[in-house]
């Protein structure tokens, strides 16, 4: 197994920047010093779908959500947290309109 290449978060903002304004990943990675197109490749796809977030982790770690680093500042360590929180609330309103739903049929049948 090769070696693994740590890239700095500059390096991948970079990288996206330039493959945004239409430039080939061949000449991103002379420029930027890429060792794999395939790095290019999933750095912009982490940036199309908004996960921009896994520039700053470490090669190899791939975090579930709240489980990153705990250098995340307080203001984003609370929003992160009211996020989990509205999606738990959301699953429990569906679960509660299902079961009344099931009660209903069972009451009327």
């Amino acid at each position: 197994m090769g070696t693994r290449v740590h890239y700095p978060e500059e390096v991948k903002w970079q990288a996206v920047e330039l493959k945004l304004q239409g430039m080939s990943n061949k000449a991103i990675m002379k420029q930027l010093g890429i060792k794999n197109v395939s790095q290019i490749k999933t750095w912009k796809k982490w940036h199309d779908e908004g996960q921009t977030h896994r520039f700053s982790q470490p090669v190899g770690k791939q975090y579930t959500y709240g489980k990153g680093p705990a250098g995340l500042s307080e203001k984003d360590a609370l929003k992160q947290e009211n996020k989990q929180l509205k999606a738990q609330l959301e699953i429990l309103k569906k679960y509660q309109e299902i079961e009344r739903s099931w009660s209903h049929k069972l009451l009327y049948k």
